[in-house]
C-alpha cells in the first residue's frame, strides 16, 4: 500500500465524477450510484516502458568439464596412502609424511584410506598441478587445523570412492599454520572439484565446512555439512550438479561471493541435484548471479517463516477520513471507517538504528537469478526468492512460505511458467516491473499481494522482523516493504493463472497496471486501507479474465478497457457468498466465492460487451448490471 496523497490533492479528486454501479441487498434493480473510480488515465505510460533484458546462455557444457565428471583412474599408477590413527604410511617420495602430517607434493592420482585420530592432509604442488585424490575409506579430524587443505596446485579433484564413507572433522578451533586465514574443515586456496559416488561427511563447530577460494564444482557425491558459519563457501562459482547435500550452517548454507571481481561469486545448479539445508543466515546466496537449471532445493531459513514480521495490514488504518485519490469517499464506503486523523504511530515511523541485520533470504543474487525447472520449497524468515536486480521464473514447482516478501526484485520480475504456491507472505511478489506471463500462481499475503514499488529492500523493518533482524529498510514505515512509491512501477499480467488472497491491497502499482491475458483472482479484505485494484498511473484492462473482491471504501476501477468491465459495490458480504454472473441468455460467465468478506466486486473478461446487460447473483440477491 501507499500514502495517502496531501488533503488538499484527495479533496480536489473526491468533487469529480465518479463511474461504476452498486448491487443493493434485497433489491432486484442495480442502480447507478457513480461511487467507484478508475482512476487517471495515461496508457503512453505502458507503451514507454523499459523491455526486460535477460541474457542467461550458461548451461552444464558450459560450466562443467569433461574432467569434472571424471572419477576413474589407472589403480596401477596411483599412489597408495594409508591412514593410521596417529600416523601415515606411503611408498612414493611425491608423500612426506611428518608424525600425522600429510603433505601431497606432486602431480598424481592418490588413493587415500584408513583414519587419522588428530591430523590432515596438504597439498602443496607445482602451480600447474592438476591432480587427483581418491577418498577411498577415509575418517580424518584435526583439532587445531583443516583435516584437508589444498594449499597450492593449478586444480584438485577429490574422489569419493563408490559405496565409501569418509569423514572430515574439525576439532573446535583453527590454529594458523602459515599466512593463511584457514577457516574450514576443507579449505582449498586452488580450484576443487568433488566427484563420485561416496559419501562425505564434513563437521566443522567453529568455523565453514567447505571453503574454496576459486571455483568449487561438485559433480557427484552425498554430503553431510555441519558448521557454525558457512556450510559452503566458494569465492568464484559455486557448481553443482548429480549431487545430494544435507546442511545444517550457523550463517549462510552455500555462500558464493568474491569482493574483487563482480562478475564471480555465482552459483549455478543443475540436474539431479538435492539440497536440504538449514541455515541461520541466508540458504543459498550469489555475489553474483544465480542460476538455477534444475534439482530438488528444500531451504528453512532464519528460524523460518514464523521468525519473520507480524505486521499486516490491520495495523495501516486510521488515515485522515479521505479516500485513495479517485477513490470512494468515507460516507460512501459502506464499510470500514477510517479515523479522523493520521495514526501517531503512522507519523513516527523513522528509525535511526543502526542496519546490523542479519540477512535470512532463502534463494538471494546481487545480481539477476534465473530459475528454469526444479523443485523448490523454502520456509524462511525474510524474502524467499531475492536479486538487488532482476528476477527470472521460467519454470518449475515452488512451495513458499516467507516472513517477508515470497519473491523480491528491486528492479524487473518476470515468471513465465511454473507452479508457483505461497502459502504465506508479506507481500507476494514485489518488484519495481513485475511481468506475469504465464504460470499457476497462488498466493497468500499479509499484506499487498502484487507490490510494483521502487527502492531499496533491506532485510527488515521497525517493529516487525526487526525485533529479531535489528537495522530497519531506509525510509521504509512498513506499508510497502521499505519500497518507496514512487508512481513509476509497472505490474503486466498476459498469461496464466493468478490467485492472490490478501490482507492488504491485492494489486499495488506504484505507477501502471495493465492486464491483456490469463486468468486473474484476487480476494482483499474489507478492513483497513485497502483496494483490490490499486495503482497511481493508469489501470487498463485489453484482455484476459479479472475477478476481483475486497474493499469498497478506497475502490478503484479500470481506467480503460478493450472489453466490458462489471464493477459493483454490494454492501457487506460475508466470506462463501458465492458470486454468479450470467449473460442475457444465461450462460454463467463466472463464478466466484471469496474465501474473506467484501463490499466490492469487479469482473472482466472478453465475454462481457460494453453496454450490455449481465445477471449478477450475490448470494440471494439478484439484479441486472450494464458492462462499461
Amino acid at each position: 500500500m501507499k500514502e495517502i496523497l496531501p488533503v488538499l490533492l484527495t479533496l480536489a479528486l473526491l468533487v469529480m465524477s465518479f463511474s461504476g454501479c452498486s448491487l443493493n441487498k434485497n433489491n432486484d434493480n442495480i442502480n447507478s450510484n457513480n461511487n467507484l473510480s478508475s482512476g487517471t488515465e495515461n496508457n503512453d505510460a505502458l507503451d514507454d516502458a523499459e523491455p526486460l533484458e535477460v541474457d542467461f546462455s550458461s548451461s552444464d557444457a558450459d560450466m562443467f568439464t569433461d574432467r569434472d565428471n571424471e572419477t576413474t583412474y589407472d589403480e596401477s599408477k596411483a599412489v597408495k596412502i594409508k591412514l593410521n590413527g596417529k600416523s601415515a604410511t606411503s611408498t612414493s617420495q611425491n608423500v612426506k609424511i611428518s608424525g600425522s602430517t600429510v603433505t601431497i607434493t606432486e602431480e598424481a592420482t592418490y588413493v587415500i584410506s584408513g583414519e587419522l585420530s588428530d591430523g590432515k592432509i596438504i597439498v602443496d604442488a607445482p602451480d600447474t598441478a592438476k591432480l587427483q585424490i581418491v577418498f577411498d575409506g577415509v575418517n580424518i579430524k584435526s583439532e587445531t587445523f583443516a583435516p584437508l587443505y589444498i594449499l597450492e596446485a593449478d586444480k584438485v579433484f577429490l574422489t569419493l570412492s563408490e559405496g565409501t564413507e569418509n569423514t572430515l572433522a574439525n576439532g573446535g578451533s583453527f590454529t594458523a599454520i602459515d599466512d593463511n586465514n584457514v577457516d574450514a574443515t576443507l579449505f582449498s586456496k586452488q580450484d576443487l572439484t568433488i566427484n563420485g559416488s561416496g559419501s562425505l561427511t564434513v563437521s566443522s563447530p567453529a568455523g565453514h565446512g567447505i571453503v574454496c577460494k576459486d571455483d568449487l564444482v561438485i559433480t557427484g557425491g552425498t554430503f553431510e555439512v555441519n558448521s557454525a558459519s558457512h556450510g559452503i563457501e566458494a569465492n568464484d562459482s559455486v557448481r553443482i550438479k548429480n549431487a545430494s547435500l544435507t546442511i545444517d550452517a550457523g550463517k549462510d548454507a552455500i555462500h558464493s561471493e568474491n569482493n574483487d571481481d563482480s562478475s564471480k561469486g555465482f552459483v549455478y545448479i543443475s540436474t539431479g541435484t538435492d539440497i536440504k539445508a538449514a541455515a541461520e543466515g541466508d540458504g543459498i546466496t550469489a555475489g553474483a548471479f544465480m542460476q538455477i537449471a534444475d534439482g530438488n532445493i528444500d531451504l528453512f531459513v532464519g528460524g523460518g517463516s514464523e521468525n519473520g514480521s507480524k505486521e499486516h495490514s490491520d495495523s495501516f488504518g486510521g488515515f485522515m477520513g479521505g479516500g485513495r485519490p479517485g477513490g470512494m469517499p468515507v460516507e460512501m464506503s459502506g464499510g470500514f471507517q477510517h479515523g479522523d486523523k493520521q495514526s501517531d504511530n503512522m507519523q513516527n515511523t523513522t528509525t535511526t538504528t543502526e542496519d546490523t541485520s542479519t540477512s535470512m533470504k532463502g534463494l538471494k543474487a546481487e545480481n539477476s537469478l534465473l530459475i528454469s525447472n526444479g523443485n523448490i520449497t523454502i520456509n524462511s524468515a525474510d524474502d524467499s526468492i531475492h536479486s538487488n536486480t532482476s528476477v527470472i521464473i521460467n519454470g518449475g514447482s515452488f512451495k513458499i512460505a516467507s516472513g517477508d516478501d515470497a519473491i523480491h526484485a528491486e528492479e524487473n520480475l518476470t515468471i513465465t511458467s511454473g507452479n508457483i504456491d505461497i502459502t504465506e507472505s508479506y507481500e507476494g511478489l514485489e518488484a519495481l516491473n513485475i511481468e506475469v506471463i504465464g504460470g499457476d500462481i497462488s498466493l497468500v499475503a499479509s499484506d499487498d499481494g502484487l507490490n510494483a514499488a521502487g527502492g531499496t529492500d533491506q532485510s527488515g523493518f521497525t517493529g516487525g522482523r526487526d525485533g529479531v533482524f535489528g537495522g530497519g529498510k531506509p525510509g521504509g514505515n512498513g506499508m510497502n516493504g521499505g519500497m518507496s512509491s514512487n508512481s513509476s512501477g509497472s505490474i503486466k499480467v498476459s498469461g496464466g493463472k493468478l490467485y492472490v488472497k490478501s490482507s492488504g491491497d491485492g494489486i499495488d502499482a506504484n505507477g501502471t497496471l495493465e492486464i491483456s491475458g490469463g486468468y486473474t483472482v484476487v480476494v482483499g479484505p474489507t478492513q483497513g486501507d485497502t483496494a483490490t485494484l490499486d495503482y497511481d498511473v493508469s489501470g487498463v484492462i485489453t484482455g484476459g479474465t479479472f475477478i476481483g473482491t475486497g474493499a469498497s471504501g478506497m475502490a478503484q476501477t479500470f481506467s480503460s478497457s478493450e472489453q466490458g468491465v462489471i464493477a459493483m459495490t454490494v454492501g457487506n458480504r460475508s466470506a462463501g457468498t458465492e458470486i454468479i454472473i450470467k449473460s442475457k441468455d444465461g450462460k454463467t460467465l463466472v463464478t466466484q466465492t471469496p474465501e474473506l468478506d467484501f463490499g466490492l466486486v469487479i469482473y472482466s473478461s472478453p465475454e462481457l460487451v460494453k453496454g450490455e446487460k449481465y445477471t449478477v447473483s450475490i448470494g440471494t440477491d439478484t439484479g441486472e448490471m450494464e458492462a462499461n
